[in-house]
């Protein structure tokens, strides 16, 4: 966040570094008076501008927006961001995994359970499949991920 000439700017949320992000949006609301939204319940003497998703939703960038684009509360909104990034789900594993082997990694020795392989095999797919990513990630009810599956969506396109 930093202050410009009074005004304060939240760089957008960009899929990194959310428990960050959330600190400065719930901030930002407190400071503003435009926090009542975060407790999902609208007061009565609350007019529908104050509850609407405006101020957050303009501090998400593309890919992040493209996942809550069908939310309409605050509240929802930050559930839905909160179960994306917060809690270990396959999406988060899957950045975390992007992340983790795009390091200049030397060759190593080690055995790798089903769910890490499928999750290094979506891990190393171009930008370009980013949707099909979410969607893999996102329809793991479990969120154990088998790389059998994975492999024969990947083949099948």
């Amino acid at each position: 966040m930093t202050l410009e000439e009074g005004k304060v700017k939240i760089e957008k949320f960009d899929g990194r570094d959310f428990s960050f992000w959330k600190m400065q949006i719930e901030d930002y609301l407190y400071q503003k008076k435009l926090y009542q939204p975060l407790s999902g319940v609208k007061l009565d003497d609350m007019k529908q501008e104050e509850w609407n998703l405006g101020v957050i939703r303009l501090t998400l960038a593309k890919n992040v927006a493209f996942n809550i684009v069908n939310e309409k509360t605050t509240a929802g909104l930050m559930k839905v961001l909160s179960d994306m990034y917060e809690k270990p789900s396959a999406t988060n594993k899957v950045y975390l995994m992007h992340r983790l082997f795009n390091l200049k990694m030397g060759e190593v020795q080690i055995k790798f359970e089903d769910e890490v392989k499928a999750l290094i095999l979506l891990s190393s797919l171009p930008n370009s499949w980013a949707a099909t990513v979410t969607i893999v990630s996102s329809s793991t009810r479990e969120n154990t991920l088998k790389l059998s599956d994975i492999r024969d969506l990947i083949l099948s396109e």
